[in-house]
């Protein structure tokens, strides 16, 4: 325990950096995501297509690449210094948009057509039958992999540890400097994510619970 009481400011700024990238993160990808996996789905072509290049080119690209990407060419593009947690959120988030987007997609896919070639028949526009009709029957169905999502959310954060962002993945480096014993500060980093999960883990439960009680 003395790692983490001789040690507690750094703790906290670690487990808050953790939280922010991730609470942040999560936001804008399920914000993003929902937007293009509309357009996923859409009877635009054109919007397909532009959904189907974002995701694609997106999600098989490396995390790395795109962290880099908004950590030194972003500041350049825009000529303005940014701070670096805030670089790491949009590109935590833009990344996970994408399988954000294609978990809605496989959950709008396990809607029969029937129902919203029915509600177009009664007027409704796209993104009426979207709203009313296929999300609220598709969201039952995304539960359980869109939490998957979000668990590789939270572990995606320790690659911002590369770019100058103090969180759980870079508070080894930091506590090294003090002398602290590297193995120990790994095995407590563990442990915090290990509850963390486990905590998203009975999110997951009591949501699918929820909605049984709802269907």
């Amino acid at each position: 325990m003395g790692v983490i009481t001789d040690n507690l400011d750094l703790w906290s700024e670690a487990v808050g950096g953790t939280l922010v990238l991730f609470l942040g993160g999560g936001a804008i990808a399920l914000v993003l995501g929902l937007l293009v996996g509309a357009m996923r789905v859409s009877p635009i072509p054109i919007a397909r297509s532009v959904g189907a290049v974002y995701v694609n080119w997106i999600r098989n690209t490396p995390l790395t690449l795109v962290m880099f990407f908004f950590a030194f060419c972003l500041p350049i593009l825009l000529r303005e210094r940014i701070d670096a947690i805030l670089l790491a959120t949009l590109a935590l988030g833009c990344y996970t948009a994408t399988y954000v987007a294609e978990t809605i997609r496989s959950g709008v896919n396990t809607v029969p057509v029937g129902q919203a070639e029915a509600a177009r028949a009664l007027g409704l526009t796209f993104a009426q039958v979207m709203r009313l009709v296929v999300l609220p029957q598709a969201s039952r169905s995304v539960i359980p992999p869109m939490m998957s999502v979000f668990i590789a959310l939270l572990k995606n954060t320790t690659v911002a540890a590369g770019f100058s962002v103090l969180n759980l993945g870079s508070i080894r480096s930091w506590l090294s400097e003090r002398g602290e014993n590297q193995l120990v500060v790994l095995l407590w980093v563990m442990f915090i994510f290990i509850v963390l999960v486990l905590l998203l883990a009975w999110l997951q439960r009591a949501m699918e619970q929820k909605w049984r009680v709802a269907r």
